[in-house]
């Protein structure tokens, strides 16, 4: 059991580390987003084929599947944007604002009942998140897509949900991953029409750092996730998943100094939003007992 809680904060700090490469890596956002992607779907295939998973669902299955990974493959796209315009902590703080998205988002969709509690401590989260945008003004253009990001993340969520409890999830990632990688292709030469790169090529660092991206913060939090299950609840796995802006956050004021870019205006906002997450702790524990 101490090996599984071992290895799901290890998980929860790859996912920190996401957005530290987002900064790192030279790259825009949309060649980054694009090189995540399609690495990702290469080493997909590979386990695919190494543990011969099948795959023998009909095209039209293999293209709903991975229609729903251009949700996702938005989602990174702004939140490295995000990440790109303002810093790392602005940028996983922004992101915490999907539980917002899906509790307005999920009983749309699914056609149930809005909880007032969720609703509620989203709510709370929003303030958190507007504070820090009224009063810092250098990283608005960061907070607005970093806003933006989650809702794309929400979507992705609630429907990559009822894709799991019919299809294999390691096929669901990999046509995903195949679906964001040619949905972006397509998208890419008008992106740079707009926003000029000096190259396409990583350099050799840039390289090594996408390999990790994707191999351990992409691939590797997913297969850890699915053996991780196997021995603590969803619920344990779900309340650890809360820690990763605070992992981000830590490791950009270690690595990167970021402490001097933020204001108070910054730390007030993420007390509101780390006190909704602590509350939903609450709340969701009150209910689990």
């Amino acid at each position: 059991m101490k090996h599984s809680y071992f290895m799901l904060h290890l998980a929860v700090l790859c996912l920190g580390l996401s957005g530290v490469f987002g900064k790192v890596i030279s790259l825009n956002e949309g060649i980054l987003t694009w090189y995540r992607v399609f690495l990702a779907a290469v080493i997909l295939f590979f386990i695919l084929k190494w543990y011969k998973i099948p795959t023998d669902f009909t095209f039209k299955e293999k293209l709903h599947i991975a229609k729903n990974g251009l949700l996702l493959t938005a989602s990174w796209l702004l939140f490295y944007a995000s990440i790109k315009y303002s810093n790392i902590s602005i940028g996983v703080i922004c992101y915490c604002m999907a539980s917002f998205f899906t509790a307005i988002f999920a009983p749309m969709i699914n056609k149930t009942k809005f909880r007032l509690s969720e609703l509620l401590l989203s709510g709370l989260t929003l303030c958190g998140i507007a504070l820090i945008f009224q009063f810092d003004t250098s990283h608005q253009l960061g907070i607005v897509l970093g806003i933006i990001s989650p809702a794309f993340a929400s979507l992705y969520a609630v429907h990559n949900e009822k894709l799991t409890k019919k299809y294999n999830a390691i096929c669901i990632n990999y046509y995903q991953m195949i679906g964001g990688t040619i949905g972006l292709a397509c998208l890419l030469p008008f992106y740079i029409q707009h926003y000029p790169i000096s190259t396409f090529i990583p350099n050799a660092l840039d390289i090594f750092y996408l390999i990790i991206l994707s191999l351990c913060c992409t691939v590797g939090v997913y297969l850890a996730f699915t053996e991780i299950l196997k021995k603590i609840t969803a619920f344990t796995l779900n309340l650890s998943l809360n820690l990763e802006p605070v992992y981000a956050i830590l490791i950009a004021f270690l690595l990167l100094n970021e402490a001097r870019e933020l204001n108070l205006s910054f730390y007030v906002g993420l007390f509101l939003v780390v006190s909704s997450v602590l509350l939903q702790y609450w709340i969701s524990s009150k209910k689990s007992a």
